[in-house]
């Protein structure tokens, strides 16, 4: 039926994970999503700007930070699954729209204060299970442990994607309109735990 709504597609609604996150599974049981859309990111030199600033500055720096994320990735239809420290892990239905909550939270904290903030980000799209855990939803399984280390590849204000988000058409359209020539590299990269290096893509948004 074209009014049903499947497991990928309300896990990923804010409202959604903030009204049933820890009703909508019973512990221990699990569902399977067919693929979904992972970004992780984190704040590049956060500890540094603590020490350069101050705690309290530096705080509501990175406090600001999450709020721009948080409403950037709500209105493109995504979730915040959860923080660490100063990064985040948000899930969306499809790649495009990761892309562009990105590109919007970027441009708005580089343009905000001194010292001016950037964000190492990774986006990778593929299959999961969702479970309740600490009465929160939380994806598991291959996708996520790769979309969590493609931050690492990053050295700030650019965004690391897998092939299987390049090859969106819609995200394909949009680096077309919006990245600035020269901006998008390939390169290979060895991701812990797997034995092959993998097609990476550098997107430079600043």
């Amino acid at each position: 039926s074209d009014q049903a709504a499947t497991a990928a597609d309300v896990t990923t609604l804010q409202v959604f994970r903030d009204l049933f996150s820890s009703e909508v599974l019973r512990p221990g049981e699990e569902i399977s999503v067919g693929a979904t859309t992972l970004m992780f990111t984190d704040l590049r030199n956060s500890t540094r700007m603590y020490r350069e600033i101050g705690d309290a500055p530096a705080f509501g720096r990175v406090r600001e930070h999450f709020e721009i994320l948080e409403q950037a990735v709500t209105a493109e239809g995504g979730s915040i699954v959860k923080t660490m420290g100063d990064a985040i892990m948000a899930a969306f239905r499809n790649p495009a729209s990761a892309l562009r909550a990105v590109w919007t939270v970027q441009k708005q904290i580089a343009a905000r204060g001194e010292p001016p903030l950037s964000l190492k980000v990774g986006i990778h799209h593929g299959p999961c299970i969702v479970v309740n855990l600490n009465d929160r939803l939380d994806y598991f399984g291959s996708t996520v442990n790769i979309a969590a280390r493609l931050p690492n590849f990053s050295t700030g204000g650019e965004a690391i994607i897998s092939e299987s988000i390049r090859n969106d058409q819609e995200v394909i359209e949009f680096l077309e309109k919006n990245a600035p020539p020269n901006s998008l590299t390939r390169f290979q990269g060895d991701i812990r735990g797997y034995d092959q290096s993998m097609d990476l893509w550098r997107i430079q948004m600043q």
